[in-house]
């Protein structure tokens, strides 16, 4: 069976080079113990949130094509570990700039997603095509960033195109939704106050605001479609709001296979029994679809730019 990690750290701010080093460092503690893929959370080589604030000069500045620096030095990694290493990075492609993620394999292929619907900064532009792939450990891995995997649409699509591993890197947890009972933000203080109160960060990292609203959605994705889902998450602080971390492994039922509670760095080794997946309830609903029913799916209707529907107060009636 294969044997996968899930990290999750905190990201310093337009460090790629000190982002870089924590890779290496966890990544070659997740080897150590036996993982054959190894994947961090989006955007981690530059930091998220902070982003936002930037101006698109800046971003360019900041931003490098998937053949730069950061994404080579990720691929000699995988190389010299002798396993896959999944990070999350600005591109800048064509004049373009995308929130974007990079499968480097061993043998030196490099797989890069692009958020689908990226709405941190205007300056960066939304992907158009699904990345779904075979590896050497007989995974057949997509990859879908952060917002991507709550349409689900998204992740129904990366199923019907082969995968049975769905690679899922986000920023998220304690984030100011519009939604009455939806995430709310969690005081900065609980994250700076964590060595004197370690209970309270447990709390609020575990509680509705993280874990809890995880487990509302996430389950589902890998029960509905059939996949495993790899769930990797920053932690701790991401500009003016706090990550959550609940990184975990969750098997083709929506069953939990390995998580971590802790409000910290960690790395979340589970092996992958692939044999499930043929035999999971999600493939056989899959079976069972009728296409010639969802003609809606593709028709236009209130449909807006994913920044106006991720941070619209205006209710949908529809």
């Amino acid at each position: 069976m294969p044997r996968v990690a899930v990290v999750q750290f905190e990201s310093v701010p337009d460090q790629p080079e000190v982002n870089l080093g924590v890779v290496r460092r966890l990544a070659a503690q997740a080897v150590a113990d036996g993982a054959q893929l190894v994947t961090f959370p989006e955007m981690c080589l530059l930091g998220y949130w902070h982003l936002r604030r930037q101006s698109a000069e800046r971003l360019h500045e900041l931003a490098e094509p998937r053949t730069g620096p950061s994404v080579t030095a990720v691929s000699a990694l995988a190389a010299d570990l002798g396993a896959g290493i999944a990070v999350g990075f600005l591109e800048e492609d064509q004049g373009l700039l995308y929130n974007a993620y990079a499968v480097c394999l061993p043998d030196g292929a490099v797989h890069v997603h692009r958020k689908l619907h990226a709405f941190e900064h205007e300056a960066i532009a939304s992907g158009s095509s699904y990345t779904v792939f075979d590896t050497p450990w007989g995974l057949r891995l997509g990859v879908l960033i952060c917002w991507d995997n709550n349409l689900v649409e998204n992740v129904r699509a990366t199923a019907l195109l082969g995968a049975t591993v769905l690679l899922a890197p986000h920023q998220t947890g304690g984030t100011s939704s519009r939604s009455p009972h939806g995430m709310k933000p969690i005081p900065v203080e609980v994250w700076e106050n964590r060595a004197a109160d370690p209970e309270a960060v447990e709390a609020a990292f575990n509680g509705p605001n993280g874990r809890g609203w995880l487990l509302r959605w996430l389950p589902s994705r890998a029960h509905d479609n059939g996949l495993f889902v790899l769930f990797s998450n920053g932690v701790g602080r991401d500009d003016d709001e706090l990550r959550t971390g609940n990184s975990m492994i969750l098997d083709p039922y929506g069953r939990i296979l390995a998580e971590t509670p802790v409000p910290a760095e960690a790395v979340v080794v589970a092996d992958l029994d692939l044999d499930l997946v043929p035999k999971a309830t999600g493939r056989r609903w899959l079976r069972g679809r009728r296409p010639e029913l969802y003609g809606i799916l593709t028709t236009p209707g209130n449909e807006v730019d994913p920044r106006t529907a991720r941070f619209s107060d205006a209710p949908v009636d529809r």
